[in-house]
């Protein structure tokens, strides 16, 4: 890198969950969901600004107290359940550019389901994609292999049948493929270009950040912060 690359993190945080209510300032750990997020935001080396993006007064104030920068509200009609992503996406770099000229490099999409994840895994997604030509970077964790193409069977009737044509004889978990899933995602960079010319956050070009399955723990539900309470307590005792 020859330059130093704007980069702008955003942060969705709309008020309404069905899963969890005010999922994003839920305790975990003694401090509310949504913290670990900021913080993580705040020690990235390579964030150049940071913002979050709300429709809930009590995230708004939360978060201004902590120093996030919010130059505006997320519109109603973008904080309903069934909302796209890109859709506040696109709505975010457009009112930035429109109120301040302002247009960065690349964009990373922090979501506050993600705990775990670290500034690290942050700079690594980020690294990859300034020293690439990739138009984006992915999180993702290895799929288990008893959830894999060849283990999946569906029903047809009352019988089941694999999903997958299979060779009993090779299908082992030693000859099967890696597949890998977006955990959560707990990180997705691309470059401006990516998402205002495209219409994307994937583009064609994708590179993988592979993380570990703890660090992957994505809240959906009440087991989830039961798992992520764990592992962050052991993480706090060592």
């Amino acid at each position: 890198m020859t330059e130093k690359k704007e980069v702008l993190a955003i942060i969705p945080a709309r008020g309404g969950s069905k899963g969890i209510k005010n999922k994003n300032l839920y305790p975990l750990c003694g401090q509310p969901l949504i913290q670990y997020t900021l913080d993580a935001a705040k020690k990235s080396k390579l964030i150049t600004r940071t913002i979050l993006s709300t429709d809930d007064e009590q995230i708004r104030k939360f978060c201004l107290e902590r120093g996030i920068e919010i130059p505006f509200m997320r519109p109603v009609e973008l904080a309903d359940d069934l909302t796209p992503m890109i859709d506040v996406l696109l709505y975010t770099v457009e009112k930035l550019a429109e109120n301040e000229n302002y247009k960065p490099d690349y964009i990373l999409l922090l979501q506050p389901t993600s705990p775990l994840r670290t500034s690290e895994h942050i700079d690594e997604a980020l690294t990859k994609l300034l020293n690439s030509d990739a138009d984006s970077v992915v999180s993702v964790e290895g799929v288990p292999h008893r959830f894999s193409p060849e283990s999946v069977m569906v029903e047809e009737g009352e019988y089941l049948k694999p999903y997958l044509p299979i060779e009993e004889k090779k299908n082992l978990r030693q000859l099967k493929k890696g597949y890998f899933a977006r955990n959560g995602a707990a990180i997705y960079a691309f470059s401006y270009h990516t998402l205002v010319e495209k219409n994307s956050i994937y583009g064609e070009k994708i590179l993988s950040l592979k993380m570990d399955r703890k660090s992957s723990i994505d809240i959906d539900d009440i087991l989830d912060i039961e798992i992520a309470e764990f592992f962050l307590s052991q993480k706090n005792k060592n």
